[in-house]
């Protein structure tokens, strides 16, 4: 499915061509070529999740495209600015925030180099020089929820996030309420590791929770849910869902699907307009129905979840897109919230 961003605002339906294009001091980047710059949330590349998720759209920029690319890792949230600043002075077409925590930091150089452009992921930046990018992360969650509770042998599952803030929030809700939609019974226990970062920690909260008796972890935690992969290689009977990227052959059989969110698509999608003179202004926000999230294939887990289920599962993709079945993204709107009957 082609990919179509959805805009937000008084200045939603309009493409803004930008000023300044162009103006290129990577290397020896040739006149004329595109110039993208990226600053990394923590974790930084190599997470097998969300920054290797916006790394990927850059890299497939520089390969579709032809762009000229450099990426600055950040190790802590002192990083940012500094990151953000270094690129900034190289005057590049486009610069990507990646991740929510550099809002506050991104409002405050935007405002330094007004003739710069920026986007930022999973966050808003209210700038006229800064494109927002955010997903529906309950959308794709509700999905591995309702999978999760078809294949359940033990009615409880359960999931493992990252930070506990709102964004984070959106991919519990979501999950119960996918597991809600299929069986209002089925228990869903959760936990939050407090960072995105700590694997050790991960594997821990991890094997709490299956000692606990969930046999299926939603593990939306960044490079700490890389450590409830290693939890759950050595359990039988027992699953873990991946986010962000493909995750699936991190250990094959036991990942049951990744709930991928398409960071890369919105990368290359804000590149390839940037190209072609235009910019994506404002707030775009990237849903089930644009196949800005979604779960992936079930290659090494088809035979474990059934072809019924799959079957099942697609339906409620399809109820989703047509706007039956609308996720909770809140708590509050969990607690309203009632399965529909299909």
């Amino acid at each position: 499915m082609k990919h179509k961003a959805i805009f937000i605002g008084a200045v939603a339906a309009a493409f803004l061509t930008l000023a300044g294009c162009g103006r290129h001091n990577i290397g020896a980047a040739r006149p004329g070529q595109l110039a993208l710059g990226m600053v990394t949330d923590v974790g930084g590349l190599g997470d097998k999740s969300f920054n290797d998720s916006a790394y990927r759209g850059l890299v497939n920029s520089e390969k579709s495209l032809g762009a000229r690319i450099q990426v600055l890792q950040s190790r802590s949230a002192s990083d940012y600015q500094p990151n953000l600043t270094a690129l900034s002075e190289k005057h590049l077409d486009m610069i990507y925030a990646i991740g929510f925590l550099m809002n506050k930091d991104l409002d405050q150089i935007s405002k330094q180099y007004p003739q710069q452009h920026y986007a930022i992921i999973d966050a808003v930046v209210d700038d006229p020089n800064v494109v927002s990018a955010t997903f529906k992360e309950e959308d794709g969650s509700f999905l591995a929820g309702a999978l999760a509770a078809l294949v359940s042998k033990t009615h409880h599952i359960a999931f493992l996030g990252g930070q506990d803030i709102p964004l984070l929030r959106k991919f519990e809700v979501g999950y119960i309420a996918g597991a809600h939609q299929i069986d209002p019974a089925t228990k869903v226990d959760v936990k939050y590791v407090g960072s995105f970062e700590d694997v050790a920690a991960g594997q821990e909260f991890a094997n709490v929770l299956f000692n606990g008796g969930a046999d299926i972890v939603y593990a939306a935690a960044g490079k700490a849910g890389i450590g409830a992969i290693d939890a759950v290689k050595t359990r039988q009977n027992a699953f873990v869902i991946g986010v962000d990227s493909d995750q699936d052959s991190m250990a094959p059989g036991k990942i049951l699907t990744s709930m991928v969110k398409h960071v890369d698509v919105a990368v290359f999608d804000i590149a390839h307009a940037i190209q072609q003179k235009k910019a994506l202004q404002g707030h775009l926000i990237f849903g089930l129905k644009d196949n800005g999230v979604g779960l992936t294939d079930f290659k090494y887990t088809s035979a474990v979840i059934g072809r019924s289920n799959i079957e099942r599962v697609d339906a409620i993709r399809q109820d989703i897109i047509s706007g039956k079945i609308s996720p909770p993204s809140t708590p509050q709107g969990l607690a309203t919230w009632k399965p529909i009957k299909l």
